[in-house]
């Protein structure tokens, strides 16, 4: 938001400054001294420079809630409600929400006097460009089937979003310890070590970002290939937010959903919001058919649902997922995703370097072809890391997903 506004009123006779927890206060009360028209602030720093005689808030004319859901997820609703105390009685209140549960509501009366609604949300979700593909797995899978994934596709630049902090830790490390380098970003991160894992990530350093909903809402990075719902979203709108990180500035992505028996409510409220069926990755040896949602299933989280054993369809070596290969379903199927690399096998790694702009589109899959299938050529555990390292393309070179040539 600093950087917008710097870049925004450049031409303006306006002062702006950004004060956020989780680095040292001093450079930030440094520039409070000098005195500031706009305040970007997050509550918690806002409130403790507050207290300690850096901020003077008696003079505010404008009171900006931006992402006021999040702020609420977060646990923020106390610190705003403090802050609204604060402030002058007579002031601009303007706030701003992705969604509109229950609790923003309240909030907007509380905050709000006789306002103007303002309705931006369009009546379908744009998802065009971007193919979307959901398993039906048990959850003690899932781990197994992304490393499939993310190793079958050389995925250089995609997002996993999980919905806890620790499972966000926890997967950014699994991943690791196989060879697909992978950070995690989240609330309880401190700001250094979330901008470092966010540069890590733009410079290639880091091919996957393992985040929580609310930490992605700072992700402003245009080539994002892949994105990966490790846990589906309870809301639906979320859901959009998310596979909305990629296809951006006229490029395609991919999205893929894992739904364990426990999330196909969720799936159900998804496909209502999107007003069609998300196509089902069924070839994959740890489907779950418990999984999908039963017929006139309504929205929400199932109850009581079993945990059941552990399933594995089809993962030796005579199994069907044989002729899938890396960046491919098919090494002899150049019409496919990937094109071929080398002149045998799957498509390969774009070696185009990330930084230097250059767009390439998604390639097209033919009518009635597969999706991409998890790869399932992998020997032991060190052996799997060693050729995942050989295979991924220097750090600086992500891959692109490129379009064939239809003619």
């Amino acid at each position: 938001m600093g950087d917008r506004l710097r870049v925004y009123g450049r031409h303006l006779p306006l002062y702006s400054t950004v004060i956020f927890g989780g680095v040292g206060q001093s450079p930030q009360v440094k520039a409070l001294r000098r005195g500031v028209d706009v305040l970007v602030a997050t509550p918690g720093r806002l409130l403790d420079l507050y207290e300690q005689g850096h901020v003077d808030l008696s003079e505010v004319q404008h009171f900006v809630l931006d992402e006021a859901d999040r702020m609420l997820d977060m646990g923020f609703s106390k610190d705003v409600e403090r802050i609204l105390r604060l402030v002058p009685r007579k002031r601009q209140n303007l706030m701003f929400s992705a969604t509109m549960p229950k609790a923003i509501g309240e909030l907007a009366n509380q905050m709000l006097h006789r306002p103007v609604h303002v309705d931006i949300s369009p009546e379908a979700p744009t998802t065009d460009r971007i193919e979307q593909y959901v398993a039906f797995v048990q959850k003690a899978d899932k781990r197994q089937l992304l490393i499939d994934l993310l190793e079958g596709q050389m995925v250089a630049c995609g997002i996993v979003f999980t919905r806890t902090k620790h499972g966000a830790n926890r997967l950014a490390k699994q991943l690791s310890k196989v060879g697909i380098p992978s950070d995690s970003i989240h609330g309880d991160k401190s700001q250094t070590a979330r901008t470092r894992a966010l540069e890590a990530f733009r410079n290639g350093d880091v091919f996957v970002l393992v985040a929580t909903d609310i930490a992605s809402r700072g992700i402003d990075v245009e080539d994002i290939t892949h994105v990966f719902n490790f846990d589906l979203p309870n809301e639906p709108e979320v859901y959009i937010h998310r596979i909305g990180r990629t296809a951006r500035a006229g490029r395609e992505g991919l999205a893929y959903s894992f739904c364990d028996e426990t999330e196909s409510g969720y799936l159900v409220g998804i496909q209502q919001l999107l007003d069609e069926e998300i196509e089902v990755l069924e070839e994959q040896p740890y489907h779950f058919e418990k999984a999908r949602p039963k017929p006139g299933q309504k929205p929400g989280r199932v109850k009581g649902a079993p945990v059941g054993g552990r399933s594995r369809r089809g993962t030796g070596r005579g199994s069907n997922m044989r002729r899938y290969n890396r960046g491919g379903p098919n090494a002899n199927d150049r019409s496919r995703r990937g094109g071929p690399r080398n002149g045998d096998g799957g498509g390969g790694r774009n070696t185009s370097n990330r930084k230097s702009g250059q767009k390439s589109g998604r390639p097209h899959r033919p009518s009635g072809g597969k999706p991409p299938q998890p790869n399932r050529h992998r020997g032991k555990q060190q052996g799997r890391s060693n050729a995942s390292n050989r295979n991924r393309p220097n750090r600086s070179n992500r891959r692109q997903p490129r379009r064939d040539d239809r003619s």
